[in-house]
């Protein structure tokens, strides 16, 4: 099981990048990772750097990634991920976590050509992090667009699917090159209304929240990826015996074939880590049971 990070762990994994483009973040009390000084028209983006060296910025991540891959020994695989071009230029322009994301919506209606300029370089930038990632040593990648759903159908296809496809297909091409080949997952938070795009980006997965009805999404995605999802992360709060009724019902919904049992989204900070186990062993439970009964 790979549990999605909540938007706090994204915001910390997307401050990283931006400030390896040249973006001044601070850690606040109480606030968590804040941008000083957000991009607010397009002349701003002269502030950033383009021509980022991943390698050097983030090497202590790469360093990390390595670390952790010898720590847990083979039991489990492990899964990269980074923030989508459209989520992080949303926090980049909100210098943080929105209602509304206005500002940031702003940008796309006013300054729609600097909207992409601003997208292309965090797209450039993302694809040479998730190689250095599978270079450290992540054996699978994950793709977020947490605010994706704030954009409607025409936007979400303009400024957000291009990129994601393009990150899947250079990310994929160069691996190629070395001979290597690593599963990828694509999560877009709320865009119901892509499920067949997103099937058909080079994703090998798709990743679900918690509204989405697994049987229709298996139906209108026709078996070219495998489904990820889709549990409400807020059911972690019902006792544990109600975790394991919620978790046979979301397996049962989904099929046993091209599926990877997870969370719709991200953990809070007040959930029990007891839930979280709970969760594991009611996937595993019910997943052999229904082996067993096959």
């Amino acid at each position: 099981m790979a549990a999605p990070s909540s938007e706090q762990g994204q915001f910390n994994e997307t401050s990283r990048r931006c400030k390896a483009m040249g973006m001044g973040v601070q850690m606040l009390p109480g606030k968590g990772p804040t941008f000083t000084d957000p991009l607010k028209e397009p002349e701003d983006l002269q502030r950033l750097q383009p021509n980022v060296d991943v390698n050097k910025e983030l090497d202590y991540v790469f360093k990390a990634i390595t670390l952790t891959r010898h720590k847990i020994e083979g039991k489990v695989p492990l899964i990269g991920f980074t923030g989508a071009p459209w989520t992080l230029m949303a926090y980049m322009i909100e210098g943080g976590g929105s209602n509304t994301y206005s500002k940031a919506k702003r940008w796309l209606y006013r300054h729609p050509e600097s909207s992409h300029m601003l997208l292309k370089m965090l797209t450039d930038v993302i694809v040479e992090y998730l190689l250095g990632q599978v270079a450290a040593g992540a054996q699978a990648l994950q793709v977020f667009d947490s605010h994706a759903g704030i954009l409607g159908p025409v936007e979400f296809k303009e400024f957000s699917l291009p990129y994601l496809r393009d990150i899947a297909r250079r990310v994929k091409d160069r691996l190629k090159e070395k001979g290597q080949d690593v599963p990828m997952i694509v999560f877009a938070k709320d865009a119901h209304y892509a499920l067949e795009e997103l099937s058909e980006s080079h994703y090998e997965v798709v990743g679900l929240d918690w509204t989405i009805d697994p049987r229709s999404a298996r139906e209108r995605t026709g078996g070219k990826v495998s489904l990820q999802g889709n549990m409400d992360p807020c059911a972690l709060y019902a006792p544990k015996e109600r975790i394991s009724e919620i978790v046979k019902k979301m397996l049962e919904g989904f099929g046993r074939k091209g599926y990877i049992a997870n969370l719709g989204h991200g953990l809070y900070p007040d959930m029990d880590p007891e839930s979280v186990g709970a969760f594991i062993e009611a996937v595993h439970q019910h997943s052999k049971l229904a082996i067993k009964q096959a």
